[in-house]
């Protein structure tokens, strides 16, 4: 937009941007618009939030916290649906709560508290990893920065669920508790710890371990297929077209 005129310049009229602007149908116009033709469809809807609970700038540790509420209520809010239209409530988590990097190294700035910082080499040391492997994959998404990572932090969990009331837990990360998770097919080929661990989680939640990802692709290039258990009861519903 030139400062002081009346014109406005939309991606749309931009060449080189008119790609990433969609096409007319179900990516393109207004959302709310979008959501209810998915609704009188009767297509299931997946809204996927971003960062996590501790983030929320309402519910989180200020000033280590984003810019808008991470939890189940801000991310309906910001898309325009109605908690009367929800069925489930996945609350995905880690085993060990990461941070970005401190900005400053050792100068005494941080990027947020950990309650149990440990570090990459010392998770690989207890589960059996390769700690080369994990300090290279452990980057912050759109900086590339290392990050910092802790023990499981079960009052975090605790408040998270409290926020969210999920009605399912999703466990990533199981080859993080013992590498031989990696391996395993079915929940019962788990760890014995890795199954205490989950057991715990429901009892916490009041919600069942749904799904669990034993392991991520190491290599960007390359899917996984089996890397995950499922154990839902429940599938999604879609009339379809």
């Amino acid at each position: 937009m030139d400062r002081g005129k009346n014109t406005v310049r939309l991606a749309r009229d931009v060449e080189e941007l008119r790609p990433y602007v969609g096409t007319p149908g179900n990516y393109h116009g207004s959302t709310s618009d979008r959501l209810e033709e998915a609704y009188r469809c009767g297509h299931s809807i997946l809204l996927e939030g971003t960062q996590g609970s501790g983030l929320s700038i309402f519910h989180g540790a200020y000033p280590h916290v984003t810019s808008r509420d991470t939890n189940v209520a801000g991310c309906l809010a910001e898309a325009g649906i109605s908690p009367s239209r929800i069925r489930k409530i996945l609350m995905v988590i880690r085993p060990m709560p990461i941070r970005v990097g401190d900005p400053d190294g050792d100068q005494g700035h941080t990027s947020g508290e950990l309650k149990h910082f440990t570090s990459f080499d010392k998770i690989a040391e207890f589960a059996g990893l390769e700690a080369e492997a994990l300090n290279a994959v452990e980057k912050t998404s759109t900086t590339k920065r290392n990050r910092r990572v802790g023990w499981f932090e079960w009052d975090q969990f605790r408040k998270a669920c409290a926020l969210n009331a999920p009605t399912d837990i999703v466990l990533t990360f199981a080859d993080y508790l013992k590498s031989t998770n990696s391996q395993a097919r079915r929940f019962e080929q788990l760890d014995a710890e890795t199954i205490k661990f989950v057991e715990e989680l429901e009892r916490v939640s009041q919600a069942p371990v749904s799904l669990i990802n034993t392991r991520f692709p190491r290599d960007s290039k390359t899917s996984d297929l089996r890397s995950l258990i499922d154990r839902r009861n429940w599938t999604a519903r879609s009339k379809g077209k």
